[in-house]
């Protein structure tokens, strides 16, 4: 992955638990070494892995409630790091914004070489619902992806209600999410 994730999850974690703590992380996850992270810079994935799990283990919290944290967090973060007129070309809504995301992803790979991005691809169910088809190289990061809408539905001040129906972790080709999504009405 690339160092604008690791840089990311750093920052979470000063941010809401302390530098004491990200340093306690650190250390669990065996890299002392990298005093900080290149955002252009691809490094493996296994540094990201190491990185959830002595988080895991620092803040006495599951691996899925610290990912889905991490995917509301990253819409922001994403969008404060330089990358908001990108992130508004993929859609003034949630539906236009998820139909976007591979078109999303392909234009990030035009900076980054590197990129491994996941797939979606959207079936609407009916005006208010979705089911979103998760597809990645990637294990274990369907949570991410739940905090990833989330942080879109707040973007976009859309209530999300996210469920996932399919499991890949499960033996299923892949990952599916049922959402059900309504604009909040302005209190003009």
């Amino acid at each position: 992955m690339y160092g604008l994730v690791n840089k990311a999850i750093q920052d979470m974690v000063c941010e809401y638990h302390g530098e004491e703590t990200w340093e306690r992380i650190k250390q669990k996850a065996d890299i002392e070494d990298i005093d900080f992270f290149i955002g252009m810079d691809s490094y493996s994935d296994d540094v990201t892995y190491r990185l959830v799990s002595a988080a895991c283990e620092v803040l006495n919290t599951p691996a899925d409630e610290i990912l889905q944290a991490f995917g509301e967090y990253w819409v922001n973060y994403t969008a404060e790091e330089g990358y908001k007129e990108l992130l508004a070309s993929a859609g003034t809504s949630l539906p236009q914004f998820l139909e976007n995301l591979d078109n999303l992803h392909a234009r990030v790979g035009l900076s980054f070489s590197q990129l491994r991005p996941p797939s979606f691809e959207c079936e609407h169910t009916s005006d208010k619902t979705m089911e979103l088809h998760y597809q990645s190289t990637r294990q274990g990061l369907a949570p991410m992806v739940i905090g990833l809408l989330h942080g879109l539905g707040k973007r976009f001040q859309t209530n999300v209600d996210v469920t996932q129906v399919s499991f890949r972790e499960q033996g299923e080709t892949h990952d599916i999410f049922s959402i059900k999504y309504t604009d909040l009405q302005s209190d003009d």
